[in-house]
């Protein structure tokens, strides 16, 4: 990492050394390859210590136990799986189909021509704030925004001067943390509501019933400028003055567009807005569906979608600039894009079997049901209650990545404790959605982590666990800080969360 300027504020340099020593500690950590392949071993040994543990779900009576990997039905399951953990690891084929087409825009030269025609064209100061932006609204895709962003984030910022790992690191931000924000319905508004409404049939099914997929909106509306504003700021005030200098590097001189470049641009925008107006079509047709929009299946195929929409037009560039003027070069272009990823891929087959085998022996389960066995027998009230909630759905994070996983085992448990403390369902959602945003961004268990490591690396071979993490945490600790007191001044001032949703039962 960079030496941090001398002109610095002692507060930041004392912060900024804090987050050396942590960076300094998680990269004594082994590669993310290894430590994923170290943990995944851990997992089967614990399994055999706590092999029989079991939780009871109080809802469903459901009982859930630890299941021991290092017996022989284990081992039998951990060779047999170990394809299907690889294939199976989820952001490996999104990842690998989305870049395809990013690959192509960037290697044909349509990314760099349009980072250009931005820096004459933009204020610098205002992209910071235009990324986070995105971030935050990229739910509406619910992950590939994990996929899209954050490398697109860090080709602008290093198109523009700036350190390109700070780019990365505001869009991961957005993306992660602006999973509790949104100015539009997403699908995790519909699955936290049928999760929500279902918790709290067990105390009043006649109040389940009115629990809509617009129980959180007031306030996740709300939050798309506060967390705009403080990824900002955080950004342009911590995280990018503490990296310094980008030397990673050679920073060419952007000079105008050429008269091929801008015709390439012109040919490849129409491609675009004749592409989208397509999708468009097809999601308002075709592929419809008969339920609810966000749930059809083009929203389902989204991943492929967002490929189309980033291939079609860096295929016109390339035409048009004669980067591919046969088959042949098109398939050399494709193909340095994959291997870019190589180490992305060998970095999933480990990632897959831990989270495979995590999965498998149920440990994060019994772990979730035992924080919610916790905070009610803490006999907390009020704001005790609900900082020991948030704390133990961030601590849970740490163990399940999911979002809609975690609430499955949280919800039958803490909606109906809160609803008998007066809490509403919607309220204890909210209250859920905020803590497991915040630390989205510093969890090695969210499955998109090692992907942006693997982002990471392609402009600093040294990044690992520990710098992205340096990174994220003031992100972290301030969208936290900012949901506090937007959550304070809305509870003193009884705002409803959203249409017809109270914040007390």
């Amino acid at each position: 990492m960079s030496k941090h300027p001398e002109e610095i504020s002692a507060p930041r340099k004392i912060l900024f050394r804090i987050l050396d020593g942590i960076e300094w500690l998680g990269n004594k950590l082994p590669s993310p390859l290894l430590l994923f392949a170290v943990l995944a071993l851990i997992v089967v040994v614990i399994s055999g210590i706590f092999s029989g543990v079991s939780v009871t779900n109080p809802t469903t009576s459901e009982v859930v136990e630890v299941k021991n990997l290092f017996s022989a039905s284990g081992l039998e399951y951990i060779f047999s799986s170990a394809v299907d953990n690889f294939i199976g690891f989820a952001p490996l084929g999104a990842v690998l189909v989305t870049m395809l087409g990013i690959g192509l825009a960037e290697q044909t030269g349509l990314v760099h021509s349009s980072l250009r025609g931005i820096v004459f064209s933009v204020p610098n100061r205002l992209l910071t704030a235009a990324l986070v932006f995105a971030g935050v609204m990229s739910s509406l895709a619910v992950n590939a925004g994990y996929v899209v962003l954050p490398p697109l984030g860090a080709v602008l910022f290093l198109g523009l001067g700036r350190h390109p790992l700070a780019g990365l690191a505001a869009a991961f931000a957005g993306v992660s943390g602006g999973f509790g924000a949104n100015l539009a319905l997403t699908s995790t508004d519909a699955i936290l509501q049928e999760l929500t409404a279902e918790a709290a049939r067990t105390i009043d099914p006649a109040y389940a019933e009115t629990i809509t997929v617009t129980m959180n909106y007031f306030f996740a509306a709300a939050s798309v400028l506060l967390i705009t504003f403080i990824g900002t700021i955080v950004t342009d005030k911590i995280v990018e003055p503490r990296l310094g200098k980008y030397s990673g590097g050679e920073q060419e001189d952007l000079e105008k567009l050429t008269s091929r470049e801008k015709r390439g641009m012109r040919f490849a925008g129409i491609g675009f807005i004749v592409t989208f107006a397509i999708m468009l079509y097809l999601s308002l047709g075709p592929l419809r569906g008969d339920g609810a929009y966000i749930d059809s299946p083009f929203f389902n195929a989204l991943v492929f979608v967002i490929f189309i929409l980033f291939f079609v037009p860096g295929l016109i560039y390339g035409i048009v600039s004669k980067e591919i003027q046969n088959d042949k070069d098109l398939t050399t272009l494709l193909g340095k894009t994959m291997a870019s990823m190589s180490g992305y891929i060998a970095l999933a087959f480990t990632a897959g079997q831990f989270i495979a085998y995590f999965r498998e022996t149920n440990l994060g389960t019994v772990i979730a049901f035992n924080g919610a066995e916790f905070l009610q027998n803490t006999g907390f009230d009020g704001i005790d209650l609900i900082l020991t909630f948030m704390g133990i759905t961030m601590l849970v994070n740490f163990f399940i990545g999911s979002s809609s996983a975690k609430w499955t085992i949280l919800a039958p448990v803490f909606v109906p404790i809160m609803m008998q403390l007066n809490y509403s369902p919607e309220f204890t959602t909210l209250l859920y959605r905020i803590s497991d945003s915040v630390t989205n961004m510093i969890t090695p268990l969210l499955l998109y982590f090692p992907v942006i490591i693997a982002f990471a690396q392609r402009y600093d071979k040294k990044v690992g666990i520990g710098t992205l993490i340096a990174m994220m945490i003031p992100y972290s600790i301030a969208f936290l800080l900012g949901w506090l007191v937007l959550l304070l001044i809305w509870v003193l001032l009884g705002i409803p969360v959203g249409p017809g949703a109270p914040i007390y039962f």
